[in-house]
């Protein structure tokens, strides 16, 4: 029996000595392909020289000829050769990190987390205020645009009435070109007249030649003066017209600004009414976040229960498996006790045959049984020793795997009961940093909104003031054009007496000159309306 343990021994030695890398080298278990590292390469892996295993071959001898034929193989597993500090760096990283470790990393990324949020809402908030600037831009150009829109009007408009200021003067010097067309007629048909007595006919044709081409001249002048009345009857619409449309679109422009405050006394109650609604969605949140942690304590505590009632389990078991090997010990030890008294029975059986075969014989065969029985009582003694001494330090080890399972589980819950608080001040903290900061976002909100509707009023107001300002100064251009319309009208006036002084100075018969006074009276008398 001792030669087959040592013919066992060297075998399995053998083995291993067989399955041993070279020196230098390490063999990484566990893969289906084999990794070999050595301890110093010098060169990389694509310097290495190719290995190329030698293929098996058989001979075939035909009639004709000799051939070789290579027999088929299974391909070698590829090998990856590696340094000795490169094996350590993966070990190292194929580590699990411990605790603290772990803690220290999730504490980082938080904090990362916090800066990015950060980030981001200030990049709101400065966007937010880009925008309310561009919108204040945007509403200030579109004053300016009206108000240059408005001056040009007034421009155009002065320079309407300043062409038609000289419409009077026109008509005038018309009316005078008239007269003195006439007078210039009647003195060519007096002096025809004088010259030509003798043709007292002739002249007659002549006079009723001369008085039809007056009343057509006349009619023509007739005809020119319905017109002329026409045009200024038409102009005097247009005015009237321009002046209701002026007045309407005053009315609208009030109208239009009345509806803007409106809209934005609207936009600020919408305003408000968000954010109520964001206020009680944060006590939602608030109530949510209460019940998650109310939630967590609850389940924190059942996984505590569970693990307590686990830890129970595991004891009874392993009591169970200890009771139970104990058990299978015993009835090992009785099966064993009752083989070696039946071989005993046996032996001494064998001793009184032989006995009764031959002395000698029973002798030597009893000599060599007691030697026999004494080696197997040995054998026997040192196993159960062996056996006693292998339970005494499994007990032990038990004993001391439970101690450091206790030790271990103890430190974990302590641990977990410490990140468990950690992270509950975590986000307890989070959460107050959280209500503080909307609780600032809040009131700059507040202070915004109120900036922002003192400014939407105090520009209201300046429109308002702008826009009777600018009313004060129409009407103060309106009176200073109706002085200036009183000012041309005596201006003309006094130019229309010295013309008509002068046209009287010339000489022209009073016939003449006082129709064209009754026409420049009856045109000066319906201007002024």
């Amino acid at each position: 029996m001792a030669a087959a343990t040592t013919g066992t021994g060297s075998r399995s030695l053998l083995a291993r000595r067989l399955q041993l890398p070279p020196p230098g080298f390490h063999t990484v278990m566990g893969s289906s392909d084999p990794v070999v590292m050595s301890q110093n390469v010098s060169k990389h892996p694509q310097e290495l020289p190719s290995f190329k295993p030698k293929l098996k071959t058989i001979q075939v001898i035909t009639k004709d000829l000799i051939r070789e034929l290579i027999i088929p193989q299974e391909r070698p597993k590829p090998c990856l050769i590696i340094g000795e500090k490169e094996y350590e760096r993966i070990k190292e990283s194929a580590r699990a990190p411990a605790g603290v470790e772990r803690w220290d990393r999730l504490k980082t990324l938080r904090a990362r987390q916090d800066a990015a949020f950060e980030a981001l809402k200030k990049a709101q908030i400065e966007e937010q205020r880009k925008a309310e600037l561009e919108d204040k831009r945007d509403h200030r150009r579109d004053v300016e645009e009206e108000l240059q829109q408005e001056e040009q009007k007034l421009l155009q408009r002065a320079a309407r009435m300043r062409l038609e200021q000289e419409e009077d003067v026109r008509e005038l010097n018309a009316l005078f070109l008239n007269a003195k067309c006439n007078m210039i007629r009647d003195k060519q048909v007096l002096e025809k007249r004088m010259i030509h007595k003798e043709l007292v006919e002739e002249e007659k044709r002549l006079d009723r030649m001369m008085e039809m081409e007056w009343e057509k001249g006349m009619e023509v002048q007739e005809e020119l003066e319905c017109q002329r009345k026409q045009e200024l009857i038409r102009a005097r619409r247009d005015i009237v017209k321009q002046m209701e449309q002026r007045a309407e679109e005053q009315a609208l422009r009030a109208e239009e600004l009345y509806q803007e405050g409106q809209r934005q006394l609207e936009r600020l109650e919408q305003m408000k009414r968000e954010d109520r609604k964001a206020w009680e969605q944060k006590q939602e949140r608030l109530k949510q976040i209460r019940a998650d942690i109310k939630r967590f304590n609850v389940e924190s505590q059942r996984l505590k229960d569970q693990e307590r009632e686990r830890d129970r389990l595991e004891d009874e078991r392993v009591l169970e498996q200890q009771r139970q090997k104990a058990e299978r010990e015993a009835a090992l030890e009785a099966k064993q006790q009752q083989l070696r008294l039946e071989k005993e029975k046996e032996l001494a059986q064998l001793r009184a045959t032989q006995e009764r075969a031959q002395d000698w014989q029973a002798e030597q065969d009893a000599l060599r049984a007691k030697r026999n029985q004494e080696v197997a009582d040995r054998e026997w003694r040192r196993r159960e020793l062996e056996k006693a001494r292998k339970k005494a330090e499994l007990e032990q080890q038990l004993k001391q795997d439970r101690l450091e399972q206790v030790a271990q589980k103890e430190q974990y819950l302590a641990m977990q009961v410490e990140q468990d608080h950690q992270e509950f001040q975590r986000v307890l903290r989070a959460h107050q940093e959280q209500l503080e900061r909307e609780k600032l976002e809040r009131e700059q909100r507040e202070l915004r909104q109120r900036a922002h509707a003192e400014y939407l009023r105090r520009q209201i107001q300046e429109l308002q003031q702008q826009r009777q300002r600018e009313r004060a100064a129409l009407m103060a251009e309106a009176r200073q054009q109706q002085q200036e319309v009183r000012q041309r009208s005596q201006r003309l006036a006094q130019f229309r007496q010295q013309k008509l002084q002068e046209f009287r100075a010339t000489g022209i018969p009073d016939k003449y000159f006082a129709l064209v006074e009754c026409r420049a009276r009856s045109r000066a008398s319906r201007a002024p309306s």
